[in-house]
């Protein structure tokens, strides 16, 4: 005689995590809660027999028989310590009631402890300050991340970053981020290493090396010698935020009307300034930066003028700050090889610039720290903790991973910059102390900061163009995410939560916190404009604007002439005429040249997904979900605005599409 089994009641998916030893061979269990006094359903255990289920990326498939609870709040979930690997990265539980037809959503992103009976809720979206039967496991668990992730500065004046990297932080597949390995891969699969030995005889020499299969020649080759280039680069490439209107002469540039009156179209230095013509970068921020290996920079000052076709052009570089007769001011009318010196040395200012501060502080470490104290202070069940998160992915990662192979001592940095680490950890520590969140963070306060807000100033400003509609799509998706959850500014005021977290931003880093200056309202967020401004910046920065100094930078350093990362001897002190010869000794050598191409090609990857295509989804409202599904589409749309663009576009500027625009700063 057989006995009729029961009918399947529930299936239940489990997907497992895919991080380094995720998957368990623990024994787990859950049961289905209905709400407070309503029914539950007695312990379901969650096996297939004969299969190894919850392995490490892999999604199960359970057909269970349960009591059915008319609608599910929450469900608790447990596991034991059988087995020979325990431990268990859980991301996400979905119950399909079959007589209801009814699916509930359970994101957990937790490791699951042995024993510990977790309770999440459907969706698992609230503020602290919201009714939570839950409220014990909450506190329980971001007082573990506040053992887990702590904040420090390697050095007096860096921006603070994790004191150590979780485990959980680490790459999901290692071999795609070794860079030892891809600079090896790199070097077999180009099959150049034969002509990386020695010196360049001269200029040719340098551009017959590259090949169409993996170190490509970059478009910058083809035009690095032209002024106009060079005005371009401040516009289009990799250190587009440094340029600024010039409404006065710096009182260190010893330029004169007679000097530069026929380049500027016999105007006036006053009369270019009146018609918002003139621009300048000043690198007094260089003056004095310890450099490695014997080597220098400069800590030039450069004028710019825009020309009658509206093309940016160098009218004047003064490569150190007090004018003398060693100091001239050097104009493209002198000597041909001497004025493309002084445009090297400019350029290998603006480049330690670019890798010290555009790059590392103010994207990589700046948000680094923000990182670690949104761990430390939002609980997962935060809705703000499930904008911020897909943002954030692999960034403690990468920092540490870089920082430890390329700014190690006597590593990439060490080797192929005039400015080592040393110097690199100095110019961080003087830009991060005038760093901003509400200027140099909100991206229309810091165009308007150097005067170059305004479209009709600075024509062909393509990373303006760009960078301003995505800035404003960000907002907006931001907005509106946190209208979600704060109708009223009390809201906002009563989080506990994102009260403590915007006081870490700002609570100084030998005490624990980011030290960021310019947070608005000093950390502490009165209403949703504030926390949206502060989120809207985090998001950006970690998108857009490491995008923009991030992935060109293969088209810059890959040919070195374009963009030295490091100089030989000395720059020029007089107007002498120089020779190709003088061009070619002061660049780096040939094993310098490939390294730098090697690294700078690897560092031009893309990471992550596009922006909107989020590889961890933390979201599952479903209202929260039509406010994403609207910022995919505001994206997608710009995307085709920007590829029109870049077809009439010269030179092109696709680093800001954003199908191109990461995520996160994952590289």
């Amino acid at each position: 005689m057989f006995t009729r089994m029961a009918s399947t009641t529930h299936t239940v998916w489990v997907t497992t995590g895919d991080k380094k030893n995720a998957g368990t061979d623990a024994n787990v269990s859950v049961r289905f809660h209905g709400g407070e006094g309503k029914a539950s359903t007695d312990v379901i255990t969650l096996d297939n027999f004969f299969r190894n289920d919850f392995e490490r990326g892999q999604k199960d498939t359970f057909s269970v028989t349960a009591t059915v609870v008319e609608n599910i709040d929450n469900i608790e979930l447990w596991r034991d310590s059988a087995g020979l690997k325990d431990e268990w990265f859980l991301n996400i539980v979905e119950v399909l009631c079959r007589t209801s037809g009814r699916k509930y959503i359970f994101p957990i992103y937790r490791w699951i402890k042995a024993d510990y009976h977790y309770r999440i809720r459907h969706l698992d979206t609230s503020l602290p300050s919201d009714t939570d039967p839950f409220k014990e496991q909450r506190e329980m668990e971001l007082a573990e991340m506040k053992k887990l992730y702590e904040i420090e500065a390697q050095a007096p004046g860096l921006p603070g970053q994790v004191k150590n990297l979780p485990e959980d932080e680490n790459f999901s597949e290692d071999y795609k981020w070794d860079i030892t390995s891809k600079k090896l891969s790199l070097k077999l699969t180009s099959k150049i290493q034969e002509y990386f030995t020695g010196t360049w005889k001269n200029l040719e020499d340098l551009t017959n090396v590259y090949t169409k299969e993996s170190l490509f020649i970059p478009d910058s080759a083809a035009h690095w010698r032209e002024d106009e280039y060079f005005g371009s680069q401040r516009l289009t490439k990799v250190n587009h935020s440094v340029i600024r209107l010039c409404t006065s002469i710096p009182a260190n540039l010893a330029v004169t009307d007679d000097m530069v009156k026929s380049i500027i179209e016999d105007l006036t230095l006053q009369q270019a300034m009146d018609a918002k013509r003139l621009f300048y970068i000043d690198y007094k921020v260089l003056e004095g930066v310890p450099c490695s290996g014997g080597r220098m920079i400069c800590a030039p000052i450069g004028l710019f003028f825009v020309n009658k076709e509206g093309k940016l052009m160098p009218i004047a570089i003064q490569l150190k700050q007090k004018p003398g007769k060693d100091n001239p001011v050097f104009l493209p009318t002198d000597p041909e090889y001497t004025w493309l010196t002084a445009k090297l040395w400019f350029n290998n200012a603006d480049c330690s610039y670019h890798q010290a501060f555009t790059h590392l502080g103010s994207t990589h470490l700046m948000m680094e720290g923000v990182t670690v104290v949104t761990n430390r202070n939002l609980s997962k069940s935060h809705p703000v903790f499930k904008l911020l998160a897909p943002h954030s992915l692999y960034l403690l990662a990468i920092n540490t991973r870089a920082l430890g192979k390329l700014v190690s001592p006597g590593g990439w940095v060490d080797k192929a910059m005039s400015i080592g680490r040393l110097g690199m950890f100095e110019i961080v520590r003087r830009g991060a102390c005038a760093w901003r969140m509400d200027v140099q963070g909100a991206l229309r306060k810091d165009l308007e900061n150097r005067g170059v807000l305004d479209e009709n100033v600075l024509p062909g400003y393509y990373y303006r163009e760009d960078a301003l509609p995505l800035y404003d799509i960000i907002k907006k998706y931001v907005s509106n995410y946190l209208a979600l959850y704060y109708d009223s500014p009390q809201k906002v005021q009563g989080d506990k939560e994102i009260k403590d977290w915007g006081h870490e931003l700002v609570k100084p880093i030998p005490d624990g916190g980011c030290g960021l200056k310019g947070v608005p309202g000093d950390g502490k967020f009165e209403t949703v404009d504030q926390l949206t401004v502060c989120l809207t910046s985090v998001i950006f920065t970690c998108s857009v604007a490491h995008a923009a100094t991030n992935f060109a930078q293969y088209d810059q350093y890959g040919f070195p002439p374009a963009y030295p990362a490091s100089m030989n001897g000395k720059p020029p002190t007089d107007k002498s005429p120089l020779t190709e010869e003088c061009v070619m000794d002061a660049l780096p050598d040939k094993a310098t040249t490939l390294d730098t191409m090697i690294i700078t090609k690897i560092l031009s990857d893309k990471g992550t997904n596009s922006l909107g295509d989020f590889e961890v989804n933390y979201v599952f409202d479903p209202a929260a979900l039509a406010v994403v599904e609207e910022f995919r589409h505001d994206l997608k749309k710009l995307s085709l605005v920007i590829k029109e663009k870049n077809n009439k576009r010269n030179p092109r500027y696709p680093w800001l599409d954003p199908e191109e625009v990461p995520n996160s700063i994952s590289i």
